[in-house]
């Protein structure tokens, strides 16, 4: 099999209107201690294709007792080494996709991914550094720029001949997707705009998106051709299922 996809389980967390993540664990934690907190899981993916390595988005970048990187070792455990990571794929740069792409190591900022090139939409690069908003980080965005391989896209292409992206705007301006197509397979990286299964079933506009009507456009557009063309979607804040193929039922999704 040349496709192979990994959910790296960073954990869930509450966040409240200071955009700080809080690690929540429901076995422990009582929500209702976290008032006007919303509760989020977060996951990146790692993706064996042929014998390339990609990830999609990089968690929060926070590290354990040891300062050792969450997504370094959950990759580590997906029997893999973090340093074999050729591409960073970025849906878009709000800090629970974009905080590992740096490690803070015991107060030495370190690029996660040295030999990695990092791959984002122009716009939303720019915007990362022009926000006001406390969803962009400034000083990981310094680093990066100072030290990383990027690439900047602009709307939608192919990166190579399995790898194509494509602009969507909804869920931030210059948020983008990924395919991946390779021996009739099919893997799907919605990032913020099809992030949890739960969103394809229910219809709503969300209050966290820029554009939330487009973004729920999208989600149906993006179901109907997962169901279609039998795309594996990976679900990026998925509290049920992080990786489930889609199928329609007397016009409703299923989630299989």
């Amino acid at each position: 099999m040349s496709l192979q996809v990994y959910t790296l389980h960073e954990g869930s967390y509450s966040v409240d209107a200071t955009k700080k993540f809080i690690p929540f664990d429901p076995a422990i934690h009582n929500p209702k201690d976290r008032p006007a907190s919303l509760f989020i899981h977060v996951q990146p993916f790692l993706v064996k294709l042929n014998n390339s390595l990609v990830l999609f988005d990089t968690g929060l970048g926070y590290s354990n007792e040891e300062g050792k990187l969450h997504l370094h070792e959950n990759i580590k455990k997906a029997g893999f080494k973090p340093e074999d990571v050729e591409m960073v794929l970025m849906s878009h740069l709000h800090f629970d996709h974009s905080g590992g792409m740096v490690h803070d190591n015991k107060g030495k900022m370190e690029l996660s991914f040295p030999d990695a090139t990092y791959v984002m939409q122009r716009g939303e690069w720019e915007t990362a550094f022009s926000s006001t908003s406390s969803s962009y980080h400034t000083d990981i965005f310094d680093f990066v720029q100072r030290n990383a391989q990027i690439k900047l896209v602009e709307g939608s292409g192919k990166l190579t001949s399995e790898i194509s992206y494509e602009l969507t705007g909804a869920h931030c301006p210059f948020h983008q997707v990924f395919l991946i197509e390779t021996e009739g397979e099919k893997v799907f990286f919605g990032g913020d705009v099809l992030p949890e299964p739960e969103e394809l079933i229910r219809k709503f506009i969300a209050k966290y998106d820029f554009d939330g009507r487009k973004a729920m456009e999208l989600r149906d557009e993006f179901g109907k051709k997962a169901a279609a063309e039998h795309w594996k979607c990976l679900f990026y804040h998925s509290k049920s299922k992080s990786q489930a193929f889609v199928e329609i039922e007397e016009d409703r999704f299923k989630i299989s």
